[in-house]
């Protein structure tokens, strides 16, 4: 049972229920989880329903209904970040074949809000809403290396086992000096952590407060990537993530300040 509190949020843990292992929900299942009355859920649901949140499935419950949709399309629309990232995805997946990838940092998620592929079958591809692997991998690196040190060091201790699966480290502090390197260098490299046979590199989006609100991600399949290459794809990322940071307001990145001490 989760503790909420208020009605606002009451209506946001419904919505959170939601994933991608669990798109279905019965009103039973839901009061299960977290230990609404009857009376109460019913009423939440009611209000999701009429306003387009929710939508009902015979006999079976709840899923997600059209305004979630709707509101997509209008942050599309209205994202600089989105605006400013798609023509950049464009020409990175043009020059290097693969997939490139837009994604957004909030709460602790990282959510794929662009693509663009420029091979028929590509090894590694998200789609546009999925979440992204936390612990594993260059995007997860390249957001995690600019968070705030005291918050860069409890998410790296809460998710210290997904950091040494990767490789990464095995403990704490291994981990944030290799954050640290990618904090000075300003992009993160993985090979085949989250796809085997994968490189990927990525840079952060960084906002005003320095603090990362994104990524820009470039994967290509290891065995068309020579030491050259990924030299470019590196240049190119850094670059790009440079540019959008400076679109939306944020600094140009220049890899360590002084809250990279852990």
């Amino acid at each position: 049972m989760n503790s909420v509190s208020g009605s606002g949020e009451r209506i946001l843990a419904i919505l959170d229920l939601f994933s991608e292992a669990r798109p279905e929900w019965s009103p039973d299942e839901m009061m299960a989880q977290l230990g609404y009355s009857r009376p109460t859920l019913y009423r939440y649901l009611k209000t999701l329903k009429d306003s387009g949140y929710l939508a009902s499935l015979p006999q079976t419950g709840y899923s997600l209904g059209p305004r979630v949709t709707e509101l997509d399309f209008l942050m599309t629309r209205a994202d600089p970040m989105i605006r400013l990232g798609q023509r950049e995805l464009e020409s990175l997946a043009g020059r290097f074949p693969g997939s490139a990838f837009l994604v957004r940092w909030y709460g602790r998620k990282l959510l794929c809000v662009a693509s663009v592929v420029s091979v028929e079958t590509p090894l590694s591809s998200y789609p546009r809403g999925r979440p992204m692997p936390l612990g594993r991998g260059a995007i997860s690196r390249a957001i995690v290396a600019f968070l705030p040190a005291r918050e860069r060091r409890k998410l790296v201790q809460d998710y210290l086992a997904e950091f040494a699966v990767a490789g990464v480290g095995t403990t704490a502090d291994d981990v944030l000096a290799v954050l640290r390197t990618v904090r000075r260098a300003g992009v993160a490299t993985a090979w085949g952590e989250v796809t085997p046979g994968v490189v990927a590199v990525a840079a952060p989006i960084l906002a005003a407060e320095h603090s990362p609100h994104g990524a820009i991600c470039m994967t290509s399949n290891e065995a068309d990537v020579t030491d050259d290459r990924l030299d470019m794809i590196r240049e190119a990322v850094l670059g790009i993530s440079q540019r959008v940071s400076e679109g939306i307001g944020g600094p140009r990145q220049n890899g360590m300040n002084e809250d990279s001490r852990c």
